[in-house]
């Protein structure tokens, strides 16, 4: 195997667009993946490093919600050969961490989530720019024509799944749906509310439906969002703006007074989380953290909220154990049982990823409590194209 020099979008610091330049790829070590990108997508959380609002080091390669195809492999690797397509894994699966072995874990020890170091698994890393070492990003960096991830980081998909598709799979779709199915375990007849209706959130909403919930009530204070929302199964809708009171108070005023059995908050604000929380029936309420948030950030909150039976829990990816669910998603895609066209929006050039990073941004803070956003998702292909869909947080 030899470096192979290509294309890639690198945050050389915060609060700067992303710079489009040559980087060189090292050829993959024992038990790495070398990936040619064929699809990628932007989504919050890369935003979240280009803000500041998450902490990691820099100079930076971003992105973790791609697919593509095996273009080499290390000694040791077993699980793909070149030619396969694959999706590679923010959220890892070794399985032999306690994580992985659990019924109850799915965030593998080899994550880099939870305090990002953004090297590789031996502590190095696989892109050079200018000369200078450039760190990965949630054991992945997609925003790339080439990007090299450990074999616990990347599972083969089926041969014929369209990539520019599929590629949702890999963070957006997986971390809402998964979150209403796998992690709340939402139940036939249950009433659920979703804080936010990004992509995420519009895939939480489909788990909702897809559970058997009765109600599905949606919040956002972006009202145009709720067309789509209701098209995907969203029964009920609440524009926090639209009131005076708190949005929890609403919400359990909806219910008669009881509040929601599932509540989902997928925007990464305190505040919401907070709301969400409230919002779930007192003593056999679940509310589930989906959104990401940002670095430091802190809650207070009164124990009487938790002390009278709720149930708080966070979700990453879904809860989904990677490597086993990834293909069995695609599968359900192939099969035609969950929809994800109806997540993209826009389609532009590569060279136009700080465009689509704009898109994301518009109307982004629009008061203390919400984030609006359109958002994601680009294919590379050669010349790489972008996608941009509605999106995470």
């Amino acid at each position: 195997n030899t470096v192979i020099k290509c294309k890639a979008a690198i945050a050389w610091e915060p609060k700067k667009p992303l710079s489009i330049e040559e980087v060189e790829v090292a050829p993959p070590k024992a038990h790495e993946v070398r990936i040619k990108i064929v699809a990628t997508g932007i989504c919050r959380t890369d935003e979240h490093v280009i803000s500041g609002a998450m902490t990691t080091p820099f100079p930076i390669l971003l992105g973790h919600e791609a697919a593509g195809v095996v273009e080499s492999i290390g000694a040791g690797v077993t699980s793909v050969r070149p030619g396969d397509k694959v999706i590679p894994l923010f959220a890892p699966q070794c399985g032999e961490c306690r994580s992985c072995r659990s019924s109850k874990g799915s965030l593998c020890i080899k994550n880099d989530l939870a305090a990002p170091c953004g090297l590789i698994t031996d502590g190095t890393t696989r892109f050079t720019c200018r000369g200078k070492p450039v760190h990965h990003f949630l054991t992945t960096s997609t925003f790339t024509e080439y990007t090299v991830v450990d074999e616990s980081a990347v599972v083969k998909i089926d041969a014929a799944a369209p990539l520019e598709k599929v590629c949702l799979i890999s963070c957006g779709f997986s971390t809402g749906y998964g979150a209403a199915v796998r992690t709340a375990q939402v139940e036939p007849g249950s009433t659920c509310a979703v804080f936010g209706l990004g992509g995420v959130g519009l895939s939480t909403v489909m788990g909702c439906k897809a559970a058997g919930a009765s109600r599905i009530i949606a919040v956002d204070i972006n009202k145009d969002k709720f067309a789509k929302a209701k098209m995907l199964g969203a029964t009920d809708f609440v524009n926090p703006q639209d009131y005076k009171k708190p949005v929890q108070e609403v919400l359990v005023e909806m219910t008669g007074g009881e509040g929601v059995d599932y509540s989902f908050e997928v925007i990464g604000h305190t505040e919401t989380m907070m709301a969400a929380l409230a919002s779930c029936h007192m003593s056999c309420g679940t509310s589930v953290m989906v959104g990401v948030p940002p670095s430091a950030s802190q809650i207070t909150l009164d124990p009487m909220l938790l002390f009278t039976g709720r149930t708080w829990k966070g979700s990453v990816f879904g809860g989904w154990k990677s490597k086993e669910s990834v293909p069995k998603l695609v599968a359900d895609y192939m099969g035609n049982n969950i929809n994800l066209d109806a997540l993209i929006t826009h389609t532009m050039p590569f060279d136009r990823i700080n465009e689509g990073f704009d898109l994301l941004n518009q109307g982004k803070r629009l008061n203390s409590l919400f984030i609006n956003l359109v958002c994601k998702y680009f294919p590379l292909n050669y010349p790489p194209n972008i996608e941009i869909g509605t999106y995470m947080q």
